[in-house]
């Protein structure tokens, strides 16, 4: 495994989680590799000795022993795994100030862990700039087999993927080709299939690739901003050449949600008010697998609203926020918390929503529905499957998405159609409650900064929208007062009040059949950290585009008259102001069209040569 590239050691971007500092230089060892992949790991289990990391792949790559300590504890072979494959993830995150990027920020967002275990299996960003769920590790694979040479009677590794991308669907794929194939053939293995990711193209956003690996080409759509979230999955490219036929991945990140919600269809409505709400959320799976794939499915029903709060898809007594999320002296964070040992069940007594999910059934008719409890009932150990909270729903229980559902388990519908009708029942759930909050609007008389074309939602196949005001753009000032020589106007406060009255004439009603207390969904919604997130988003994108029609304005006004009575520290002020906003909008933080930073270069020499020589000189140093 001597990679002799002759580059020094490559040092992990932060540490496991922190943002990305940048990846390793076109045309360096490995460049290709670590755009998809951090590193490549192998832990083996010993009785006696506990988890030990055998092997790093690319061998340059370090990882400290803060950040291998993690990684074995929590891609352990679970104790109750049979000799067949199951898929997991966990999540890190990425520091005490920046915890978790979403996958819509994946490209650059935290550094995450999967390990796979197989038997003889992780949020998220491209950030995709997708339009909803971070930056969790791959999927994990277990191996566990008999072996009567070993003391405890199993041979136990695991691979372990390391990295930044949260395309769960990718490297479960991945991972499915390459764990059987690696324990049989060790090493070299490894190194072949390592060798061929680091042919892959980039993952640039909007593409489709095709990936070779093991005489397999898997062809995926990366996702980006550009995407549709009702959009049907990428139609295969055509490639009469390409030998063997490429496997088509309908999505590199999201889960078989119809298969993930099984036993809790009944609840599905419930669940979403929680997810929105960002309450805590305790989840008991029967294994690791159950678990990871809960919490994603969960975290994943917001879209497009982005998820704000914190959440493992896999965690354990062994993780560093164990303290902090078990302690009993301040109120439950809000986390989705995948859990497997029922320990949890009596040191989380007091959180308000715990899911026990039972064992998983063969596909075919409906499981038995998970029932509602009340938490009293809560036990230790022996707790039954249920859905254990007093939460009691907003919104009245949409029937018909269940018997729809039921209808196509009975027709035998394909698992991948039954995903599609639950995800756009869930879409339209969320983009009904959250477009009264965004979208063209108009007050008075005139044309809201921005205009009717700012960040619109995809239209639903439900009531048109009427040209309404919708309350987030009618926050925006009037264009018509945005001049070149003031300050920009400020963009009004939201009211809450302000709000909820807005409701009876553009509320969800328009959009939505559901009925119920919407405003109480709405007061409690404003308290959640999905609020907050999503306002300080959408108030930063109006601030910027408010900057930039400032800009726009300046670059159209008559620069020479405005100078005639104007001093030279009021001149240089304008000039040093330009050159930051120009900074800004070439770092794309700003929306400005190219033909107005020329416009803005153009008045920088012109205002700058009117100057005294000294002054140019020290704006404009040699």
């Amino acid at each position: 495994m001597d990679q002799g590239s002759g580059a020094g050691p490559h040092r992990a971007r932060g540490c496991l989680g922190a943002p990305s500092c940048g990846a390793r230089a076109p045309g360096a060892p490995w460049a290709r590799f670590s755009a998809w992949l951090e590193c490549v790991c192998v832990v083996t289990f010993d009785l006696e000795l506990g988890q030990a990391l055998e092997l790093v792949y690319p061998s340059d790559f370090q990882l400290t022993d803060k950040e291998v300590g993690p990684s074995p504890l929590r891609s352990r072979p679970h104790p109750g795994s049979r000799p067949s494959l199951a898929f997991l993830c966990f999540r890190k995150a990425a520091s005490a100030t920046c915890p978790f990027p979403t996958p819509t920020q994946a490209a650059s967002g935290i550094l995450s862990s999967a390990s796979a275990f197989v038997s003889v299996e992780g949020r998220g960003a491209p950030g995709t700039r997708m339009t909803g769920t971070v930056t969790v590790g791959p999927p994990c694979l277990c191996r566990q087999v008999k072996d009567s040479s070993v003391k405890r009677g199993y041979f136990q590794k695991s691979l372990v993927l390391v990295s930044r991308l949260p395309f769960v669907r990718l490297f479960q794929a991945l991972l499915s080709l390459v764990a059987p194939e690696y324990f049989d053939k060790l090493a070299p293995c490894l190194e072949a299939v390592c060798n061929e990711i680091d042919q892959w193209p980039a993952p640039v956003p909007g593409q489709t690739l095709n990936l070779p690996v093991m005489g397999v080409v898997l062809q995926v759509h990366i996702p980006s901003s550009a995407d549709k979230p009702e959009s049907g999955p990428p139609k295969q490219c055509s490639h009469k050449n390409l030998l063997p036929a490429p496997v088509v991945l309908t999505s590199v990140h999201e889960l078989d949600l119809f298969r993930c919600f099984r036993p809790v269809l009944a609840h599905v409505q419930l669940l979403w008010e929680l997810m929105l709400l960002g309450e805590p959320l305790l989840v008991l799976a029967p294994s690791p697998a159950v678990s990871s794939e809960m919490v994603l499915a969960l975290t994943s029903c917001l879209q497009p609203l982005k998820f704000c709060c914190d959440y493992r898809p896999y965690f354990t007594v062994h993780d560093s926020e164990f303290k902090e999320f078990t302690t009993r002296t301040q109120a439950p964070p809000s986390v989705v918390l995948g859990v497997t040992n029922p320990f949890f069940i009596k040191t989380l007594q007091h959180w308000p929503h715990v899911l026990r999910i039972g064992e998983p059934k063969m596909p075919g008719d409906l499981p038995k529905q998970i029932k509602l409890k009340k938490p009293s009932r809560l036990k230790t150990l022996d707790t039954k499957p249920g859905l254990y909270t007093a939460y009691t729903t907003y919104l009245h229980r949409d029937k018909a998405l269940l018997r729809r559902l039921l209808k196509g388990l009975q027709r035998k519908r394909p698992s991948d159609v039954q995903t599609a009708v639950l995800r756009q029942h869930l879409l339209e759930l969320t983009q009904s409650f959250i477009i009264p909050l965004v979208g063209p609007g108009r007050r008075g008389g005139g044309r809201r900064a921005g205009g009717a074309g700012s960040r619109l939602w995809p239209r639903l196949r439900l009531t048109p929208l009427p040209p309404q005001e919708h309350y987030m753009a009618s926050l925006m000032p009037l264009q018509k007062s945005i001049t070149p020589w003031k300050t920009p106007p400020q963009i009004h406060p939201f009211r809450q009040d302000d709000f909820l009255r807005s409701l009876e004439r553009s509320g969800p009603q328009l959009t939505c059949l559901l009925k119920g207390d919407w405003l109480g969904l709405y007061r409690r919604f404003f308290k959640s950290p999905h609020f907050d997130g999503w306002y300080r988003q959408r108030h930063k994108e109006m601030a910027q585009k408010l900057e930039a029609l400032h800009l726009e304005a300046i670059c159209e006004a008559n620069l020479e008259i405005w100078m005639q009575d104007k001093s030279e520290v009021e001149v240089v002020d304008l000039v040093l102001k330009l050159r930051e906003r120009l900074v800004r909008a070439q770092g794309h933080q700003l929306p400005v069209k190219e033909a107005t930073l020329k416009r803005a270069r153009l008045y920088i020499e012109t205002v700058v040569g009117s100057l005294p020589k000294d002054l140019q000189v020290v704006l404009c140093p040699p």
